[in-house]
């Protein structure tokens, strides 16, 4: 049974290292100037900043099964708004990709983030192939792009 290992403030450091080199595997930071942004204190800062604050509270997550790390979610669920989850950023190590593990580990995080007042989801995709195929496959549908002109997908609840 997959679950939820909720990462603190005090033990972000292990997180940030392991994001870094998943968002440099999956080609997510493609130069330099991404990489010392992700490293940067004021990337940090806001991050830890957010984990911190009284409501709408920034979450860092392992997924893990019989004591092994599958991949991980950094989220917030705005709860002093209209219940959005937004998904910052979301893997599965590659090798459990392929075995339905990402989608096991979705089913994980709706059970879990409802609790926690989470209404519906959405997360910016690149656009890549591969990647929208996987989130529409778990009910997601484009709604609209960022400031940045990434891809906005959103999954309402059924």
């Amino acid at each position: 049974m997959i679950q939820m290992e909720e990462i603190s403030v005090e033990k972000i450091n292990d997180f940030w290292k392991i994001q870094q080199e998943y968002l440099i595997q999956d080609e997510i930071i493609l130069t330099a100037e991404d990489l010392k942004y992700f490293q940067s204190d004021e990337y940090q800062s806001i991050i830890k900043a957010h984990m911190l604050r009284n409501k709408d509270i920034h979450h860092l997550a392992y997924f893990s099964e019989n004591n092994k790390k599958l991949g991980a979610v950094s989220y917030c669920t705005y709860q002093s708004e209209d219940g959005k989850c937004f998904v910052l950023d979301y893997w599965v190590f590659p090798q459990f990709r392929g075995s339905g593990t990402g989608h096991k580990c979705f089913e994980t995080f709706e059970k879990y983030t409802r609790k926690d007042g989470a209404l519906y989801y959405e997360i910016n995709c690149d656009g890549r192939e591969e990647r929208v195929r996987f989130w529409k496959s778990i009910g997601f549908v484009e709604n609209d792009i960022d400031e940045f002109g990434v891809m906005l997908l959103i999954k309402r609840q059924i």
